[in-house]
């Protein structure tokens, strides 16, 4: 078993399947591209283990507290692992992970969302280690997300030449 999936195991984590978007949901557009080295992964939102979207749903300062942010983007972290997974055949072909793009659905007021990606970033680097795992980041508030959920984000990582 590749070292990173090990990991995972370890902790427990699970790779969610492929999303399942709602009925009547057209989603035109390639969730991991490609590029040579470098590889970009669109918008990933928190799955469930069958690919559907996991709650809580709705707005952080108002719906979902920083905590329950938090989990929320640990399950992002796994849905866009998930997706590499699928379409580099192994996640340790990933030599460093470079930029993480973190939206965070909330209310005007709410100013926490570093802690809320948080959560996506503490799981990448405890499964990657400081070497691979370090990456630039930021995290944003945004008035909405797609179908309600708290945290969407996206990325790039590098692949070993």
């Amino acid at each position: 078993m590749a070292l990173i999936e090990q990991r995972l195991a370890q902790l427990g984590l699970k790779l969610p399947a492929q999303i399942q978007p709602p009925p009547g949901v057209s989603l035109p557009f390639a969730f991991v591209q490609v590029q040579g080295t470098r590889v970009l992964f669109s918008g990933h939102g928190p799955l469930n283990d069958d690919g559907s979207i996991a709650g809580p749903l709705g707005k952080l300062g108002q719906d979902l507290t920083v905590e329950q942010g938090y989990e929320q983007a640990r399950r992002v972290a796994l849905s866009v692992l998930g997706s590499l997974k699928r379409a580099l055949g192994d996640l340790d072909r990933i030599s460093a992970w470079t930029r993480v793009f973190g939206m965070v659905n909330c209310t005007p007021d709410f100013a926490a969302q570093p802690a809320v990606i948080n959560g996506f970033s503490h799981l990448i680097l405890e499964l990657y280690g400081e070497d691979r795992g370090m990456h630039t980041r930021s995290a944003v508030g945004m008035a909405a997300l797609p179908f309600n959920i708290p945290v969407e984000i996206e990325g790039e990582v590098a692949l070993y030449g």
